[in-house]
């Protein structure tokens, strides 16, 4: 098995593991007074936001989370709307109120690289980057510094204590993203929903045939491919993969879907929050 970009297999499960790990127990070893799991607040995935500031205050205003609430957010936070170290300097800003979870999307892997003065390939500036240099552009070098670390310590995937899955876009491995040969793959596939879609809803889970990757996880959580691509604007679920990308990058919203009670908010049409703009519909 090949090692994940430097990181190998054990290394890449541990910091997983790590960060799924209990808040009860992190919190107590800590000293403080906590909850039990049924006195725990909302946890809600939110789904890729690509530069869009404006629409994502307007989002999380909307979802008033509690400082004991968790936000899980599914990457793709830059490229597209002309905010883009806007909306980091933002989120860096909201975990310091509420626990924050980011994952990486194949965009930010892009903006991280071009951080490192690694430019990446030609298609990033085509599709939403030069409004990432833009943005990125008129940081300081310190902030531009503060900024890049941000991205380094995005996760690749995430797992709670329900076993439910949260990665930007998927995994191809038979046996979960832990087994992963390629790290990207975490943010580029598509396959894992496009099986989802594909797979017959009246086909038993004990079936021979039933795909073991959608057996993996109580339930998975993904971004990357928007739903506006099905004629939906709002998140959708095959079998137990939700996909919560609505399409801010292009004429949607972002969303949000509470994980436990399946409730959905959302910002306005972005587009329409940045009339002067085209986003990635150029």
């Amino acid at each position: 098995m090949l090692p994940l970009s430097g990181k190998t297999e054990g290394d890449l499960h541990l910091r997983a593991q790590i960060t799924s790990g209990s808040r009860f127990q992190i919190c107590a070893a800590a000293g403080y007074n906590v909850q039990t799991d049924q006195q725990m607040n909302a946890t809600y995935a939110i789904g890729d936001i690509h530069g869009a500031l404006k629409a994502l205050k307007q989002l999380i205003a909307r979802i008033a989370p509690d400082s004991t609430d968790t936000l899980i957010f599914l990457g793709d936070y830059v490229d597209g709307w002309s905010e883009s170290a806007e909306v980091i300097s933002y989120l860096m800003e909201l975990e310091q109120y509420c626990r924050c979870i980011f994952i990486k999307g194949n965009h930010d892997a892009w903006c991280e690289s071009w951080l490192h003065g690694i430019m990446p390939e030609p298609s990033w500036q085509r599709n939403g980057g030069m409004a990432t240099l833009a943005s990125f552009n008129k940081l300081s070098a310190a902030q531009r510094l503060h900024h890049t670390a941000f991205f380094e310590r995005m996760l690749l995937y995430y797992v709670d204590e329900q076993y439910r899955l949260f990665v930007h876009a998927g995994f191809t491995s038979t046996h979960g993203p832990v087994f992963e040969r390629f790290e990207a793959m975490l943010y580029w596939d598509r396959s894992l929903w496009e099986l989802a879609l594909a797979v017959d809803p009246h086909l038993s889970k004990e079936s021979i045939f039933y795909p073991k990757r959608l057996l993996q996880f109580h339930e998975i959580y993904i971004g990357h491919t928007p739903c506006l691509n099905y004629g939906e604007d709002k998140p959708m679920i095959a079998g137990n993969v939700h996909n919560v990308d609505t399409g801010a990058a292009f004429t949607g919203k972002i969303s949000a879907m509470n994980i436990d009670t399946k409730e959905v908010w959302q910002s306005d049409q972005v587009w329409g929050l940045y009339p002067d703009e085209k986003g990635r519909n150029a």
